[in-house]
């Protein structure tokens, strides 16, 4: 099934590996709302985290674009480390082609879940935590928060379902609404809905903010939202 970009996927078969990556960061742009935006704030929000003594993690990396205009942003700070973690390969070999004019980033093929975090002071989920199986991901909230030091942050960007059924019918409309305005097409946006279908388990904003207040994060806030794509910002 085409769901656009030239990226196929079956039912119920979304992958990030393959082709995927090509035109990745084409195919997300025009799906995501407030996308690029919301790059821009995760900049402008590292500045209250980041020291030049700083150790900085990006959690699903895919192609680097978020990682490097970080580091990039916070040139002034040359010692601070950026380490993007993937468990996709063909994510991070692109990863690394894109960020390899930036020293201090390091681009890992690991699984967060797994991986053995260093204490940080700035963590980044920008739209991977809803690809985490749900058995997985209050462990992984743990960890990462057991990686911060006192202060540091967590920024997570998710696609949230509403509080009801009602409004879930109106923000899905409304999405579709947003797919067909930007060039997909209707068997597009109905392939793109079949292939993640087991693959995309979107929690509420409320299911968010009680994994992460589970984790032990108690200083919690919405900095950006759209319809279903929501971002946090959580302190420890």
């Amino acid at each position: 099934m085409g769901v656009g970009h030239d990226i196929e996927a079956e039912n119920a078969g979304w992958s990030f590996g393959g082709d995927t990556p090509d035109t990745f960061v084409e195919h997300i742009k025009q799906s995501v709302p407030l996308y690029e935006s919301g790059h821009d704030l995760c900049c402008q929000l590292s500045d209250f985290f980041v020291s030049d003594e700083s150790t900085c993690y990006e959690i699903g990396v895919s192609t680097g674009e978020l990682l490097k205009k970080m580091a990039v942003h916070n040139k002034a700070k040359p010692n601070a480390r950026w380490i993007g973690l993937d468990p996709v390969e063909s994510m991070t070999e692109n990863a690394k082609q894109h960020c390899s004019d930036v020293p201090n980033i390091s681009i890992l093929n690991e699984d967060a879940r797994t991986f053995d975090f260093e204490k940080s002071d700035l963590i980044v989920s920008y739209y991977c935590m809803q690809f985490i199986p749900p058995r997985s991901r209050q462990e992984l909230f743990n960890k990462l928060y057991e990686s911060l030091n006192w202060g540091g942050a967590l920024l997570l960007f998710e696609k949230v379902r509403a509080p009801d059924a009602r409004f879930q019918d109106i923000i899905s409309i409304l999405y579709n609404d947003f797919k067909l305005h930007n060039g997909f097409d209707a068997e597009e946006i109905v392939s793109k809905t079949r292939s993640l279908k087991g693959i995309l388990e979107p929690f509420s904003t409320q299911g968010n903010i009680d994994l992460m207040k589970r984790a032990g994060f108690q200083d919690i806030t919405t900095v950006q939202k759209y319809l279903a794509f929501e971002g946090f910002l959580a302190i420890k």
